[in-house]
């Protein structure tokens, strides 16, 4: 309200003033903080009277803002929202944990811009969020900062997830293993109590909150018996042996449908423009006794610098020496395959069994990397793996990939290409076979199977021999690699 102009007075309306030089009404300190008063001011020639009114409005909230789902890139359109941090009524800072989402390239971490109150969450856990559109409401505190503290009214908390200050204090444990157990039976591990040690979440857990849910029988090796306590007295051990008990699985009783997750739609998507590929195969064995020697030696002496090395190390460099001589194998084309870019970066993929599924995080720019290097990028990329926290920079480049299927087992495979990369080559297991030698004579030998995998529109039989030759030289002989070293 603006200030009254100074009016003057006639000499009747003065007589009805009081006889007061100035006079002001006390402001209620609650309204202090939001701006002075109006005043009203009636002045004549002889004296003056100010009032100070009062404000007939109700202490301002803070202003409530719309936290949209900003482009996280790679043209990612949509995520799902795996776990929710806050709930509603919490109060969060900047750069405070909100949410996690996952698409189909990676897991992200959505963080506050605000420092506020937590109003509303407009998304479920598993719901699918487009990005651009809001995901919380959060009241600022630009409003409050002047308002004493017993005016501020929290909503109370209406969601069943825990706040992200709970989270970090009351962390939910349990292995990669229980968890997908959980995640097949749909069970939330928020839900769950633990009985192993500091609240862990057991198999066993998991089983009987299962069997709570749908009334099944408990198989007998989860079933516990009471303890003999003091009073009672132990009973004697009898001579005759029990049956074998064999384990029963748990049943729910009812089939389930769920939506694919962001890693399954990205396999959809991928696998299904793969089919437009036609496939070359290629077959071969690979005898590593050598490289068996030579990797015993330097085991030691790379875990004694904190490094676990394994034989892929040797695999992945010698392809990077391989697609040197052979660039076409390094290679992508565009979606109508009228024009083939040649890469510059050997960014070799693994393909990675993890708890989210198959994944195939590329060491970057091998040719410019030695065995051991190689190494500590593969230690890396695993630890990430397995704990679910590889990034879309991680997942996203690769120009060559090799799948270790033999790990898991197997000989021979027919690995499917990722596009726009042109091949792709499968590992089979490391068996100790008979062979013979230069003097033939039968000889304990160690024998690798590789499956390739070529795009025939571009690459010929020829060129996926002649590549398959030379990296398996490679491997044969491990001092040859020593000559292109660089």
């Amino acid at each position: 309200m603006a200030a009254v102009t100074p009016v003057r007075c006639s000499l009747r309306i003065l007589r009805r003033l009081p006889r007061v030089v100035s006079h002001r009404l006390q402001q209620c300190p609650r309204l202090q903080a939001l701006g002075p008063a109006p005043v009203f001011h009636i002045s004549t020639p002889f004296t003056s009277v100010h009032w100070r009114g009062f404000r007939s409005s109700h202490v301002a909230s803070g202003q409530v803002l719309q936290f949209t789902l900003s482009d996280i890139g790679e043209g990612i359109m949509e995520v799902t929202v795996k776990e929710w941090y806050v709930k509603e009524g919490d109060r969060v800072s900047q750069f405070d944990s909100i949410c996690e989402v996952q698409s189909d390239k990676a897991s992200v971490t959505i963080t506050s811009r605000y420092d506020g109150i937590i109003r509303k969450l407009y998304y479920d856990v598993d719901a699918i969020a487009n990005v651009g559109s809001p995901l919380v409401d959060i009241e600022t505190d630009k409003a409050l900062e002047g308002a004493p503290e017993e005016d501020v009214v929290e909503t109370p908390a209406v969601s069943h997830m825990q706040s992200h200050q709970e989270i970090k204090d009351q962390k939910t444990q349990a292995t990669p293993a229980v968890r997908r157990l959980a995640m097949e039976n749909n069970i939330k591990l928020s839900e769950v109590v633990g009985t192993g040690k500091d609240g862990r979440i057991l198999k066993e857990d998991i089983i009987n909150f299962l069997a709570k849910q749908t009334g099944a029988i408990l198989p007998y090796e989860v079933q516990k018996t009471p303890t003999p306590t003091a009073d009672t007295p132990p009973k004697e051990k009898t001579p005759i042996m029990a049956p074998p008990v064999i384990p029963r699985p748990v049943l729910t009783g009812k089939d389930r449908t769920e939506p694919l997750n962001g890693f399954q739609k990205a396999m959809v998507k991928t696998m299904t423009a793969a089919l437009k590929i036609p496939h070359f195969g290629y077959c071969d064995e690979v005898d590593l006794t050598q490289l068996v020697r030579l990797r015993s030696e330097l085991k030691e002496l790379a875990e004694s610098r904190g490094v676990k090395l394994s034989y892929m190390p040797f695999f992945i460099k010698a392809a990077s020496l391989g697609l040197q001589q052979f660039p076409v194998l390094n290679a992508s084309v565009d979606e109508g395959c009228q024009n083939i870019t040649f890469k510059a970066s050997h960014n070799i993929g693994l393909a990675m069994d993890t708890p989210q599924g198959l994944l195939v995080p590329n060491v970057k720019s091998v040719q410019t990397l030695s065995v051991f290097d190689i190494a500590v990028e593969l230690n890396r990329l695993q630890a990430l793996g397995s704990a679910g926290q590889l990034g879309t920079a991680d997942l996203t480049g690769g120009t060559f990939t090799l799948s270790n299927i033999g790990s898991i087992g197997g000989t021979y495979a027919k690995p499917v290409i990722l596009p726009p990369e042109v091949a792709i080559g499968a590992l089979g297991k490391i068996q100790v076979l008979p062979r013979f030698n230069s003097s033939d004579e039968v000889v304990k030998a160690y024998i690798m199977n590789v499956s390739w995998s070529a795009d025939h529109r571009v690459i010929d039989g020829a060129t996926m021999s002649r590549f398959s030759n030379l990296w398996r030289s490679y491997l044969e002989n491990p001092a040859t690699m020593v000559l292109d070293l660089k």
